[in-house]
């Protein structure tokens, strides 16, 4: 079976992205190509067509092997909830809730359900893409480790490292991998790669050279800065700590809180896209602006933690004033459940049991369940205007407002609530505005026009053209070769 594994020399060097480009080119190649990753970390997740989750990196790479989704792709994910512990998904289903400390104890138990998923994916495509997570560097890590060495070594698959140069010291990080790495370890990387490089390549020619003398591993390219994957949905959310302002001069301007435990964040994406909307993630410390038209209030991994941190940011005062200025608010999923009066958690499902008034802005109440509710969705919306999505979430929601539902869904009926005066939604769909028409129409109800693009058409562009990025920049020829493909003709 072929397969390669991009490991890094830490979180966020793109591996993600690089891994989401070589499942393109290999599959515009002619090849049945299909991402894993053992274990992920992130409150981005995707809904699979049979009622699981994955974390969100893997469903884009599904897209870019043009694959549906599946459980397999991402056996392991771990959703953090506080700063010590976390939820733990297993092959789409909530395995449990963890801390920090007993996970790490207890991950090797979970390497057969990891090579198991792997082997189902191999057995059926001709070339697996795996992503690992952090660094085979973290050797603190490595006991019973199933993200990186350690599955690499069980699977048997061969591993390329990627430095990121855009961080700086990409020398030092590659070179200080090999060091630290046991004999087993090093001997499975087959060779490095540079991502983010941005300037006159010929300038590190000679920093590559070093690399090589230094590691004895190969060298497959340098990927130059990959504008287009700013096109492409992010899983991490630190990628919101580096948010430049909002574009000026843009008719409509629209809000989102960065809650402590922001989740899914990535549906709003298609909105920042609009030519017309000037959308902004307001950072913990700065006031909601008292100029925006609208604030969405994003879903969370922790409604009731959120929900505190949201008052103690004074966001809950900026908010109280952008209606009584006659502003709109939309929640979704978490935020929902945070615009309603009441959150109660009496199982301790996502922290310690209890519960709180919300912010009443809708007549509803919610009461977190076991019950996790996974599922793809398709419906309308305003005038009709049809929208796909997808449902991830614990919790009933009920009361007044429910009588004026925010969307109609397809075998399901009415969903969501709205205010009186219709300024205030709210429902459990995530993924809303990829769809143009439903877009078109919530922005036409905001004075805005809407260039009524599908969002999945941008991301399949972004996708094409990082695959012909990466054709030209890294040797695809030797890639093919450590993955063990017989035959592959460039």
């Amino acid at each position: 079976m072929a397969a390669l594994m991009l490991q890094g020399c830490g979180s966020d060097v793109g591996k993600s992205v690089l891994v989401a480009g070589l499942c393109r080119l290999f599959a515009n190649r002619g090849l049945k190509v299909r991402p894993f990753k053992p274990q992920n970390m992130s409150n981005n997740a995707a809904v699979t067509a049979d009622g699981g989750e994955i974390g969100r990196a893997q469903a884009l790479q599904a897209l870019a092997c043009r694959a549906e989704p599946s459980v397999d792709m991402n056996p392991v994910l771990i959703k953090p909830q506080s700063d010590r512990g976390a939820q733990v998904v297993v092959r789409g289903r909530m395995f449990g809730t963890l801390r920090a400390a007993t996970y790490q104890e207890r991950k090797g138990q979970l390497l057969e359900v990891v090579l198991d998923s792997y082997r189902r994916l191999a057995a059926d495509c001709d070339l697996v893409v795996v992503e690992g997570a952090g660094s085979p560097a973290e050797i603190n890590l490595r006991a019973g480790d199933i993200a990186n060495m350690g599955f690499a070594l069980a699977a048997q698959v061969p591993v390329v490292l990627v430095g990121d140069i855009d961080r700086g010291h990409v020398i030092a990080a590659l070179a200080g991998a090999k060091t630290v790495l046991s004999k087993d370890d090093a001997t499975a990387i087959h060779g490095f790669m540079i991502n983010k490089f941005r300037g006159d390549p010929k300038l590190f020619d000679e920093g590559r050279r070093i690399i090589t003398n230094l590691t004895g591993w190969p060298d497959l390219g340098m990927v130059p800065w990959l504008a287009a994957a700013a096109r492409l949905p992010a899983e991490d959310a630190v990628v919101l700590q580096h948010e430049g302002p909002a574009a000026a001069g843009r008719r409509l301007k629209i809000a989102v809180p960065m809650l402590s435990r922001i989740a899914n964040f990535d549906d709003f994406d298609p909105l920042r896209a609009e030519p017309e909307v000037a959308l902004s993630f307001v950072p913990p410390g700065q006031a909601l602006p008292g100029d925006a038209d609208l604030v969405i209030l994003p879903g969370s991994k922790a409604t009731l933690a959120d929900l505190g941190f949201l008052r103690a940011q004074g966001w809950d005062i900026d908010l109280f004033a952008h209606v009584r200025r006659g502003g709109r608010v939309l929640g979704v999923c978490g935020g929902y459940q945070i615009l309603g009066r009441r959150i109660a958690d009496p199982q301790g499902i996502e922290g310690a049991p209890g519960e709180a008034p919300g912010l009443g802005l809708l007549e509803v109440e919610t009461v977190l369940t076991a019950e996790k509710t996974l599922r793809p969705v398709t419906g309308c919306g305003l005038e009709g205007a049809r929208l796909t999505g997808y449902e991830m979430h614990v919790g009933v929601t009920t009361g007044a407002d429910l009588a004026r539902p925010f969307l109609q869904l397809d075998g399901q009926g009415a969903h969501g609530a709205g205010s009186a005066d219709g300024r205030i939604l709210g429902g459990y769909v995530h993924g809303l505005f990829a769809s143009g028409a439903f877009r078109s129409a919530f922005l036409a109800g905001l004075g805005a026009r809407s260039d009524g693009l599908d969002h999945g058409h941008r991301v399949d562009q972004a996708l094409d053209e990082i695959a012909g990025q990466l054709a030209e920049h890294l040797d695809i020829a030797s890639l093919a070769g450590i993955a063990g493909l017989k035959d592959f003709a460039l």
